[in-house]
């Protein structure tokens, strides 16, 4: 082995392997947008659970009375993965998770033409029918949780960065 020269990226590996690394704004942004996501779901779907549970049951996954613990354990996972996106990196694995799954019931129930149930994304006052758009939108949102996953680059926050990551957390919010 050898030492890195100063014109090197600083997360080269050695001379045949780079490892992937995310600028840190960029990973800290998606984290907290990720992470707002979740918070904003899990507090729709906690003002009102028996609409929720009403949407699960729409996708005829599981057996009834599998719902009200389903229920209790959907909200809990959004609420731990926000938690867990604002608290380190390792919470954007968990979240791309839970969007992952959340894509599988919506395919599965497209396949099985249930295209006019409730989604049950964002509680009953933003009613969604299944649709292929909420499979692709999901799978952006994997991709970005993904991205979000990777090792943040070794330079420290700045001030500029703390704007950038609001104004990005603020525009990506007012864009979902």
């Amino acid at each position: 082995t050898r030492l890195p020269l100063a014109h090197e990226a600083p997360y080269r590996q050695d001379l045949g392997a780079v490892a992937l690394a995310v600028d840190p704004a960029l990973a800290l942004a998606a984290r907290l947008g990720l992470a707002l996501l979740f918070a904003s779901a899990a507090a729709h779907k906690l003002r009102d659970p028996d609409a929720f549970r009403a949407a699960l049951a729409g996708y005829r996954l599981a057996p009834e009375w599998t719902h009200g613990p389903a229920v209790v354990a959907l909200i809990a996972a959004e609420l731990g993965v926000a938690f867990l996106l604002v608290a380190s990196e390792r919470g954007a694995v968990p979240a791309a998770l839970l969007l992952a799954l959340y894509s599988a019931a919506i395919t599965s129930g497209l396949a099985r033409g249930l295209r006019e149930i409730d989604c049950g994304c964002f509680g009953p006052a933003a009613r969604q029918p299944l649709s292929a758009g909420l499979i692709a939108r999901n799978l952006a949102l994997v991709a970005l949780a993904l991205v979000a996953a990777l090792p943040a680059g070794a330079r420290g926050l700045t001030w500029l960065d703390a704007v950038a990551i609001g104004a990005a957390v603020a525009l990506a919010t007012l864009l979902y």
